[in-house]
């Protein structure tokens, strides 16, 4: 279990939680707001990079996005732009583990194809 250094107070980041966070729109709105604004980069469209880029990040409590990282790149661009997109989703609904509002864990798949 990792967990997240807060500034007054150490806050335990879950994997598994009874109620998974929950993008505005569910899924349908997630994939929405990445088909709007995910931009396909210049580098990697001229190289021919294709592929999936991993991004995990934590939903707080609050339903904002915290602690966006990395854990599968493709380059020429691509690992930056999906850091991008995931740092201006608009706030989601919570995970929860009984029954309180709990820091949770989540790994999307991002999808570049030419």
């Amino acid at each position: 279990m990792s967990v997240q250094e807060g500034t007054a107070q150490t806050q335990e980041v879950h994997q598994e939680v009874d109620v998974m966070p929950q993008p505005p729109g569910g899924m349908s709105g997630l994939m929405a707001f990445m088909m709007e604004n995910l931009k396909y980069p210049e580098q990697a469209k001229e190289k021919g990079v294709e592929g999936v880029v991993i991004v995990s990040f934590v939903v707080q409590q609050d339903g904002s996005i915290s602690n966006t990282e990395i854990l599968k790149g493709i380059g020429a661009g691509c690992d930056e732009e999906a850091i991008r997109v995931v740092k201006a989703f608009p706030s989601w609904t919570p995970g929860e583990k009984d029954g309180k509002k709990v820091n949770t864990q989540i790994q999307l798949p991002v999808k570049y194809k030419l």
